[in-house]
């Protein structure tokens, strides 16, 4: 028997012009927006927008799951002097 999640896992991402872009890992959402607040707050939306009306246990969710944001940025590489 699965265990319902109580969290929907998405990571945040620079846009490839600028911006940053959000995707869920266990459910088909996608946004963006200009600043990473703007971006979490469209992120919250769509997340509900995508389970309104819908059964959450169909995608292995418990009601209301929380979100769970990861931030993934590229990494800095120290310079020799």
């Amino acid at each position: 028997m699965r265990v319902a999640q109580r969290t929907v896992k998405a990571v945040v991402r620079p846009g490839d012009e600028s911006g940053f872009v959000a995707e869920c890992v266990e459910i088909a959402v996608v946004t963006q927006g200009a600043t990473l607040d703007e971006t979490v707050r469209n992120l919250q939306e769509a997340v509900a927008l995508h389970l309104e009306g819908e059964d959450p246990t169909a995608f292995g969710l418990q009601a209301r799951p929380g979100i769970l944001v990861a931030l993934e940025v590229e990494p800095i590489y120290a310079e020799a002097s």
